[in-house]
């Protein structure tokens, strides 16, 4: 049986929130002790800009404060940062991307451009390869 409740460890990333111009959303720096992967979840709400676009960043690092944070190579990851990137058209849509990588911090950022109106925004970050299972904490941080 496959069991993701008991399996994986969620952390809040960026928290809900509605930008209105180009400022990127920076999510919190995520630690990844004792996880082998980190699978981050963006979802969308309403984006009231009609050419909106936003890209999708993801660094890592030794450091806890990612001060030696570098572009996650492609191979590291799990699909592509242009695969989990937002335009206009996705009001309500959910995005993911993979970290595998070597690096025990990663960040996310989703900066917008052509934002002049509501771009509405959250994400978490799902880890799993755990060392410590099972998780049963219903509330994470």
């Amino acid at each position: 049986m496959h069991d993701l409740h008991h399996n994986a460890k969620i952390k809040p990333a960026i928290s809900p929130q509605v930008g209105t111009d180009d400022t990127p959303f920076v999510s919190t720096i995520i630690d990844r002790a004792n996880a082998e992967t980190v699978e981050f979840a963006i979802a969308t709400g309403t984006l009231a800009d009609a050419d909106v676009t936003a890209t999708v960043l993801v660094e890592e690092g030794d450091a806890a404060n990612l001060s030696d944070a570098a572009a996650v190579a492609d191979d590291d990851l799990l699909g592509t940062e242009a695969g989990a990137a937002i335009s206009f058209a996705d009001d309500d849509e959910a995005r993911k991307i993979g970290y595998i990588g070597a690096k025990r911090y990663v960040r996310l950022t989703v900066t917008p451009a052509n934002n002049t109106g509501n771009f509405a925004i959250s994400a978490v970050a799902i880890l799993s390869g755990l060392r410590d299972v099972p998780q049963t904490a219903q509330v994470q941080s």
